[in-house]
């Protein structure tokens, strides 16, 4: 049986990822330890890749999950990525993984988010922070950063957190091969005159804490994202756990008391 019946051909898929990396067909070869020769007769239709080689070729180019399906249905084979049902048995591991990350870095916020920056899960302590913002735990963090005016003027230090926001919302879009949600929010933070790079002729610190005053509170936060390494799932691999964490002793103090209220 032969998958991807589109008129999308391997070769155009193989050539359009190739273009994203920023690789010629000699250095897509070199990297992947394949002649150039069979590299440009595999994206003119006149070579048919096996399956190893899709895969192969994939990784090399760093593809997401739901691209390398779509790579393989060209290729005319079966996908190989799949969305688990996130309440099934398989997801178990996963479910106890993520409840034991967020419960135990309480009292300090943990988020998990999606693709889009979907809040999926939170943990008690960011749920309070959500609170404080007069915010849901069903927010979007991209939305919340760009749209929502009232938040953003919380952030004392918006013109530093929003020029770090555009620089990792344009890292994660081209790992995707662009995003058209994270195209259009780059598009919007990049219009906007109050985010400036960092000023290069000072020290700058070991990390860039968001300081927020939420009524009169100080918060200032540092945050680290973990994601899962091997993740093959399609969902899965594009959701991150962000963990945040004091900034300085009075926040940490200011964590510990509501912690304890």
């Amino acid at each position: 049986m032969t998958y991807g019946a589109s008129m999308t051909t391997f070769g155009s898929v193989l050539k359009e990822w190739r273009n994203v990396r920023r690789m010629s067909q000699l250095e897509l070869g070199s990297v992947a330890d394949v002649s150039t020769r069979h590299i440009s007769f595999l994206e003119s239709g006149r070579s048919n890749p096996s399956r190893p080689m899709v895969l192969h070729l994939s990784e090399v180019l760093e593809i997401p999950r739901h691209d390398r399906n779509r790579l393989l249905g060209a290729a005319g084979f079966a996908p190989m990525y799949e969305t688990h049902d996130p309440d099934g048995e398989a997801m178990e591991p996963i479910r106890n993984a993520l409840a034991w990350t967020l419960q135990h870095h309480d009292p300090f916020p943990a988020i998990v988010l999606d693709r889009h920056w979907n809040v999926v899960d939170v943990n008690q302590s960011g749920a309070v922070m959500f609170q404080l913002m007069g915010l849901g735990t069903d927010v979007n963090m991209i939305d919340m950063f760009i749209n929502d005016e009232r938040v953003r003027s919380m952030i004392v230090n918006w013109f530093e957190v929003g020029y770090f926001l555009l620089t990792r919302l344009r890292t994660e879009s081209a790992a995707l091969g662009g995003d058209s949600v994270l195209d259009a929010a780059i598009a919007t933070l990049a219009s906007d005159d109050a985010i400036t790079p960092p000023d290069a002729t000072g020290p700058l610190p070991p990390a860039l804490p968001a300081i927020f005053d939420i009524d009169g509170l100080r918060v200032c936060l540092l945050s680290t994202i973990a994601q899962f390494g091997s993740a093959e799932d399609i969902a899965l691999a594009d959701q991150r756990i962000e963990l945040f964490f004091p900034g300085d002793q009075a926040t940490r103090e200011l964590l510990l008391s509501l912690d304890e209220s």
